[in-house]
C-alpha cells in the first residue's frame, strides 16, 4: 500500500511539467539556407515588395518552428511556419487603437481583473490557418489587413500578480474573449557580450 502511493506520488509529480502553463521559447536568427525550402520558396513567390527579410528558428517546449519576419506596406509581418514548411499562422504588430472598441474593452476588463498591475509590450493581430483554408487564402486576408471573426490578437503583456512581475504571452479570439495565457521567457540575450 505504502509503495502504491509513494509510486502514484512520483507520478504525478512527473507528469506535472506537461501540464505548467509556461511558455519556454528561444528564438534565433539563422541563415536563407537554414529555412525550409517549402517555405522559403513560398516566401519568394508570394511575398512581393517585402523589405528587411530574416529568417529566424524558434525552438519551444513542445515544437519547432521556423518563422520569416519583414515589413511590407509599413506594416511588421511575422509568418510562421512548421518545421516541414507548412504555414501555421501570420502576425501583424498593431496599435491599440487598431483593435475594435469592444473587443477592447473585453481585453482591458480580463487585464485589470486578471492581474494587479500590467504594462503591454506588443499586440499582434494574427491570422491563424484555419482547417479547410488555403495559405494562399491566409495570406491575402493578412495583406489587405482584415478584421475577420477567426483572427486572434496576441498580446506580450508584464503584469503583476502576486508579488513580482512576469511576461506573459496572452491570446484573445476577435471579440476580446481569452484563449491561452502562458508565461513566457524574456527575450533571448545571447548574443551581447559583457
Amino acid at each position: 500500500m505504502r509503495y502504491n502511493i509513494l509510486f502514484l506520488l512520483v507520478f504525478i509529480m512527473g507528469l506535472s511539467p506537461c501540464f505548467g502553463q509556461a511558455k519556454y521559447e528561444r528564438e534565433f536568427r539563422i541563415l536563407k539556407k537554414q529555412f525550409p525550402e517549402k517555405a522559403l520558396n513560398y516566401i519568394s513567390e508570394e511575398i512581393q515588395g517585402a523589405k528587411r527579410v530574416r529568417f529566424y528558428k524558434e525552438i519551444d517546449s513542445a515544437k519547432i518552428s521556423f518563422e520569416a519576419k519583414f515589413k511590407k506596406d509599413k506594416l511588421n509581418y511575422s509568418i510562421e511556419f512548421d518545421e516541414n514548411g507548412k504555414l501555421e499562422d501570420i502576425e501583424i504588430t498593431i496599435q491599440q487603437i487598431d483593435i475594435p472598441n469592444s473587443s477592447w474593452a473585453n481585453i482591458q476588463e480580463y487585464l485589470s481583473t486578471g492581474f494587479k498591475k500590467s504594462k503591454i509590450r506588443k499586440i499582434q493581430q494574427q491570422y491563424p490557418l484555419l482547417d479547410g483554408e488555403s495559405p494562399e487564402t491566409t495570406i491575402k486576408n493578412a495583406f489587405q489587413n482584415l478584421l475577420l471573426p477567426s483572427i486572434n490578437y496576441e498580446l506580450i503583456v508584464n503584469a503583476k500578480k502576486e508579488k513580482e512581475y512576469e511576461q506573459f504571452e496572452i491570446l484573445f479570439d476577435a471579440k476580446g474573449n481569452l484563449l491561452k495565457l502562458r508565461k513566457s521567457l524574456p527575450p533571448n540575450y545571447d548574443h551581447v557580450l559583457y
